[in-house]
């Protein structure tokens, strides 16, 4: 892999391209026709034109990604020399789970990772929720982390104060693991790796971005993040959602990929939109994670459709 580093560096961050279009000429290479990146970065513009049906435009970007490369070898041995690795979609360390729920068009072709790489192969459970949540979705939190721990799942989480901060700090108080999903590239989160580094050398945490390794937090890269941290789940629970923002985009997102998703059952007296998540195809749940036999929210619900997305050819990897 470190050979072919700073190629991957430089097809995953295509501008503007977006992972589908990134993992559609991945799979030509790759798959049919058998050849490396390096390979394929190493192709005349005739071919790339006449086998890969690249136009002008695309193949501007992969001649300047191209050029790039002396930059991100250097790059990519600075990256290596302080423990952090690089993960191809092709890459049998790939997370099978994320390549299953995200499919070809929504899985990211490169993952940056620090941590027990392991914990991406293990059962796992996302906990999320609101930043602002507290009270009762916090311990909710609390208890599906604790849980999770007793099943030996992995606890996923997108640190975000609230609810995610609350499922890694219950995981590891509970002496289980966590996988935690940057919402910036991975070598801006100093202070983390920090305040974790006993569970990252224990074997505990895995620290993981999709992003450029400069990239700095902002909110479209939050609101990016969250399909990955769904995408890494073999379970989804929502403590609390209001009705915009993440943990809604991310629900109504995973709902239309398909996705079972659960959401705590609020009290009458809540302020929340759990009751609505619920009406549009949420599970509901009691303070166990435990799926009510039969729901009156979803009794009185209005019907909503939930259009899943087409399945799409996971294998080619």
């Amino acid at each position: 892999m470190k050979n072919e580093a700073a190629y991957w560096i430089a097809l995953a961050h295509l501008p503007k391209w977006g992972y589908g279009k990134i993992n559609s000429l991945i799979v030509k290479f790759f798959h049919n026709e058998k050849i490396t990146i390096e390979d394929f970065f190493n192709l005349p513009e005739s071919v790339w034109s006449n086998k890969y049906q690249l136009d002008s435009m695309e193949i501007s970007d992969v001649q300047k990604a191209k050029s790039e490369l002396p930059n991100n070898a250097f790059f990519a041995e600075n990256l290596f020399s302080q423990g952090y690795e690089l993960i191809p979609i092709t890459s049998p360390e790939y997370s099978k789970t994320l390549k299953q729920n995200l499919k070809v068009a929504h899985s990211p072709a490169l993952l940056y990772v620090k941590g027990n790489k392991q914990l991406l192969h293990e059962n796992s459970m996302a906990i999320v929720g609101s930043r602002a949540a507290e009270g009762k979705s916090l311990a909710f939190t609390d208890n599906m982390a604790k849980l999770a721990t007793k099943d030996f799942k992995v606890v996923v989480s997108g640190f975000a104060k609230g609810v995610d901060k609350q499922a890694l700090d219950s995981a590891i108080k509970y002496k289980g693991q966590s996988i935690i999903v940057l919402p910036q590239g991975i070598t801006t989160f100093n202070s983390g790796f920090k305040t974790y580094y006993k569970q990252i050398v224990d074997g505990d945490v895995l620290v993981l971005s999709t992003f450029h390794p400069k990239a700095v937090w902002s909110a479209g890269l939050a609101m990016a993040r969250n399909p990955i941290i769904y995408g890494l789940a073999d379970e989804i629970f929502v403590a609390e959602s209001s009705e915009k923002g993440g943990t809604w985009s991310g629900v109504m997102d995973g709902l239309r990929k398909g996705r079972k998703i659960y959401v705590r059952k609020p009290e009458p007296d809540e302020k929340n939109a759990n009751i609505l998540l619920i009406q549009k195809g949420a599970i509901a749940v009691d303070y166990n994670g435990i799926e009510n036999a039969k729901s009156v929210y979803t009794e009185q619900s209005t019907t909503t459709s939930i259009v899943q997305e087409p399945m799409q050819n996971i294998k080619s990897f």
